[in-house]
C-alpha cells in the first residue's frame, strides 16, 4: 500500500480525564501537533461526546469517579458504531494486570502518567496512521466490491440479452449443417457453413456459461435437488450434443447401465454434460469417437466423458482445473475456448456433492469424470 499522507488537522482526538490540569496539558500538547481536540471529564460525558463528535482516537483515563475507563471501553467495543475507534489508556497504575485488563477489553495502547510529551505524540500518530490505513483499505474494498458487482451485472445482462438470438441462429446453422452436403452447395460454401456453425455453437455455449457463472458468483444460483435416474439424465444430455459431434463426423458411444438413483440438480448436470461433450468434440479429430460411461459406487454416481483426441501434455494438465490459472488451448479445427466452461463444471459439481477430475495423455485423448452424491441435502446454495 502506498504511503498515506496524514494531515493532523483532519483528525479529531477525544481526551478523557477527570483532572482538569491533565486535560489542559493534553489539549496543549495535541493542539501544538495540530490535531483537533475535544475533551470530557468523566466516563458518561465521554460516551456522549463519542456519539455526537465521532472522534478518530480516544485518550482515556482509567480511574474516574462516575464510570471508570474499563467500563467506558467495554461499552465502546460493544457498539458496532464505535468498536473500531482506537483507544489509548492514560494510566497512573503500574500493576501489569491492570494494563493487561485494558488490552483484553480492546485497548490499542497505553501511556503511563506522568507522560512524556514526545512519547504521547508518537503513539497518537502511530494509531492515527493505522486508523487511516484501515479506512483506506475499507474504502478500496468497498470500491472494488462495487466494481465487481457492476461487472457481474453487466455480464449477466449481456449474456441474457444475447443468448436468445444466438440460440436461434445456432439452431438454424445446426439444421443447415445437417441437411446440406458438400455436393449440394460446393466445398467453399460448405466450409463457410461449417465455420458459421462452429462459431454460433461456441458463442452460445460461452453466453450460457457466462450467465450461469455470473449467477453463481453473485449468489443467485439455487440448487434444486430431485431424485432421478442419473443414467437417463446423462443419456438425454449427451444426445442433445450429438448433433455437434455429427457435424465433425464423430461417433458417440455409450456404456450406461440400468437405473442409478441419485439426488441432484438436473439442469446443472445437463450443463456439465454439455460442456464436457463440447470439449470432447473440440479436441477430437474428424471421424473420431467419444465414449460416455456411468458407474455406481456406494455413495456416488461417476460419469465419464472420454475422447480419443489430441490430449493434454503432462506439463499443462495441472493448469486445467486450477481456478487461479487461465489456461485454454485450440481445438483440432482451431476452435477457441474461454476456460470458463470447466470452471463452471467444477462449481456445479461441488454443488451436487461431487468433484471433477481429469486424466489425459498427449496424443491419446482425455477423460473427464464428475461424481454426483446419491444423497444431497435440500439446501438453497444460492443463498450462501
Amino acid at each position: 500500500m502506498k504511503n498515506i499522507a496524514l494531515r493532523p488537522e483532519d483528525y479529531t482526538i477525544l481526551a478523557v480525564d477527570d483532572i482538569t490540569t491533565n486535560i489542559m496539558l493534553l489539549k496543549a500538547v495535541l493542539s501544538r501537533a495540530k490535531y483537533k481536540i475535544i475533551t470530557a471529564t468523566g466516563g458518561t460525558e465521554a460516551l456522549e461526546k463519542v456519539a455526537s463528535e465521532s472522534p478518530d482516537l480516544i485518550l482515556l483515563d482509567i480511574m474516574m469517579p462516575d464510570m471508570d475507563g474499563y467500563e467506558v471501553l467495554r461499552r465502546l467495543k460493544a457498539d458496532p458504531a464505535t468498536a473500531d475507534i482506537p483507544v489509548i489508556f492514560l494510566t497512573a497504575l503500574h500493576n501489569p494486570e491492570d494494563i493487561v485488563k485494558g488490552f483484553k477489553l480492546g485497548a490499542s495502547d497505553y501511556v503511563s502518567k506522568p507522560f512524556n510529551h514526545e512519547e504521547l505524540i508518537t503513539r497518537v500518530a502511530h494509531h492515527i496512521y493505522l486508523a487511516a490505513a484501515q479506512r483506506t483499505i475499507t474504502a478500496q474494498r468497498d470500491e472494488l466490491q462495487a466494481t465487481v458487482e457492476a461487472r457481474d451485472k453487466m455480464y449477466s445482462v449481456i449474456a441474457h440479452d444475447l443468448r436468445s438470438p444466438i440460440g436461434t441462429l445456432k439452431m438454424v446453422f445446426n439444421m443447415l449443417s445437417m441437411s446440406l452436403s458438400k455436393e449440394e452447395i460446393g466445398d467453399e460454401n460448405f466450409e463457410m457453413l461449417t465455420m458459421g456453425n462452429d462459431i454460433t455453437e461456441s458463442t452460445f455455449m460461452l453466453l450460457d456459461n457466462l450467465l450461469k457463472w455470473t449467477k453463481s458468483q453473485i449468489g443467485r444460483m439455487n440448487t434444486v435437488f430431485q431424485e432421478v435416474d442419473i443414467s437417463e439424465v446423462v443419456l438425454f444430455a449427451s444426445k442433445m450434443s450429438d448433433m455437434v459431434a455429427q457435424v465433425k463426423n464423430i461417433r458417440v458411444e455409450y456404456d450406461i447401465p440400468g437405473p442409478i438413483r441419485v439426488r441432484c440438480d438436473v439442469d446443472m448436470v445437463k450443463t456439465i454434460m454439455r460442456n464436457l461433450m463440447s470439449n470432447a468434440v473440440k479436441y477430437s479429430d474428424e471421424g473420431g469417437r467419444i465414449l460416455i460411461s456411468v458407474r455406481e459406487t456406494p455413495t456416488h454416481a461417476a460419469v465419464s466423458v472420454r475422447d480419443y483426441g489430441i490430449g493434454i501434455s503432462e506439463e499443462n494438465l495441472p493448469k486445467l482445473l486450477n481456478p487461479e490459472v487461465h489456461f485454454t488451448t485450440y481445438g483440432t479445427r482451431n476452435e477457441e475456448g474461454s476456460g470458463l466452461g470447466l470452471q463452471l463444471c467444477m462449481d456445479l459439481t461441488r454443488r451436487n456433492g461431487g468433484e471433477l477430475t481429469v486424466e489425459s495423455t498427449e496424443g491419446e485423448g482425455s477423460t473427464f469424470t464428475f461424481t454426483i452424491a446419491k444423497e444431497n441435502r435440500e439446501v438453497n446454495q444460492g443463498e450462501r
